[in-house]
């Protein structure tokens, strides 16, 4: 019996040890393949010219991820071995390991691996050609240098348009998508064939959305030509604006309307501006038709038994949906806030290809930055600046999440 306890120690202790060496082995495989070298094809020749570059650059972030890969080992051992004297529990674990390691390798690689590369470089001057240097805080004290220096707002004035965007889309295409949902719920006529249409928006390229509408926003597009025909009618004269090209803000015009001017040094008291507005359109238009079958399909889990309840009660259409309806929809609501929050926060392709982030930075968003200051687009390639700008933001969305999550999801676990 001893002897039988003791064999089972022995293996409990090899396996753990197999364990570790395996998890730290990995980790390690892949933090060298994502290491913070040069490149170019001197240093990507051959396998050694590739170690010779990391040894030489990136011995650093090898040490530091090699002290994770350690700690993370050492807790993976210590469940293989209180494990690995159950054999049905020993099964069960092995099993479910060969079942997610596909796509916990590639998670680990390109995921995982890319994170960790970017954390480090956000603490170095890194571009790509030359070894990155360690300027420790730096790259996040420069972002926010926009504050006190007004020739450094690029990243600042980028954190103000995704605020304007959250705070005008979310909203807006949160409530339109509730009104399609409960109009698509109830009994019209061709009612599949409308579902169609309203979500066909949402499976349309976004590309193919966003030159559409490029095109319609044009001096010469067509929603010049129906403002002019429909003012016309009233006497009114039109005079055609270039959507996507227009920097004045809603509060700016706002301000204009009675006389005012707001200096372009206040550019922060504007408001959104005309082109980030049109792009506002957009979004919500593509957008809400996504979450509008989320909300259907949340509708058609409520009882209407509910409903008809209340109506014999002597509830009319609008207190059912406000004290019934609404109630009941709230996680979904919540899902759709923090979705939508986490989208605006994102936003790209369209600014990409309609604005490339003008005019006047006033359609700049911090992924858009973060995408040109990377590549160099239009300046000096400055990983590490770009790095540290997505950390940040990563931050923020995080707050941004946690908090509507504090807020909204208070009660949903009763319905």
């Amino acid at each position: 019996m001893q002897k039988e306890i003791k064999a089972s120690h022995k293996g409990a202790n090899i396996a753990a040890l197999a364990a570790f060496v395996v998890v730290v082995g990995v980790i390690m495989l892949i933090a060298t393949m994502n290491a913070p070298t040069r490149g170019g094809p001197q240093v990507m020749a051959t396998i050694g010219t590739y170690l010779a570059e990391v040894k030489k650059t990136a011995l650093p972030f090898l040490a530091i991820v090699g002290v994770a890969a350690v700690a993370l080992g050492i807790v993976i051992a210590r469940a293989v071995r209180r494990t690995w004297p159950n054999q049905r529990k020993r099964t069960e674990l092995f099993t479910a390991y060969a079942f997610i390691a596909p796509y916990l390798i590639i998670t680990l690689i390109f995921n995982v691996g890319v994170l960790l590369f970017s954390l480090w470089i956000s603490f170095t001057s890194y571009n790509i050609f030359t070894s990155p240097v360690w300027v420790g805080l730096q790259n996040y004290i420069e972002a926010f240098k926009g504050f006190t220096d007004p020739t450094q707002i690029a990243f600042i004035q980028s954190l103000y348009n995704v605020f304007w965007y959250s705070l005008i889309v979310v909203p807006i295409q949160t409530a339109l998508a509730i009104l399609l949902a409960v109009l698509l719920n109830s009994p019209i006529r061709f009612r599949q064939f409308w579902r169609t249409i309203f979500y066909a928006p949402s499976v349309t390229s976004s590309v193919v959305i966003t030159l559409i509408f490029i095109w319609m926003y044009l001096r010469a597009g067509y929603i010049n030509y129906f403002l002019a025909q429909i003012l016309g009618v009233a006497g009114i004269s039109w005079s055609p604006i270039s959507f996507l090209g227009d920097p004045r803000g809603l509060i700016e015009l706002i301000v204009n309307a009675f006389g005012g001017t707001i200096p372009y040094a206040q550019w922060y008291l504007k408001g959104p501006s005309i082109a980030w507005m049109s792009i506002m359109f957009q979004n919500i238009y593509t957008t809400a038709p996504t979450f509008m079958i989320m909300f259907l399909a949340a509708l058609q889990d409520i009882s209407p038994t509910l409903s008809e309840a209340a109506a014999i009660d002597g509830a009319n259409g609008w207190q059912r949906f406000i004290h019934i309806t609404l109630p009941l929809l709230r996680p979904i609501i919540l899902l759709v806030v923090v979705l939508g929050t986490i989208g605006t926060l994102q936003v790209f392709d369209q600014v990409y290809l309609a604005t490339q982030g003008g005019p006047l930075g006033t359609s700049t968003t911090p992924v858009f930055l973060i995408y040109d200051t990377a590549l160099g687009t239009t300046g000096p390639i400055a990983m590490g600046f770009a790095s540290a700008m997505a950390f940040i933001l990563a931050v923020i969305i995080f707050i941004f999440t946690f908090v509507q999550r504090r807020l909204l999801e208070r009660g949903t676990e009763l319905y």
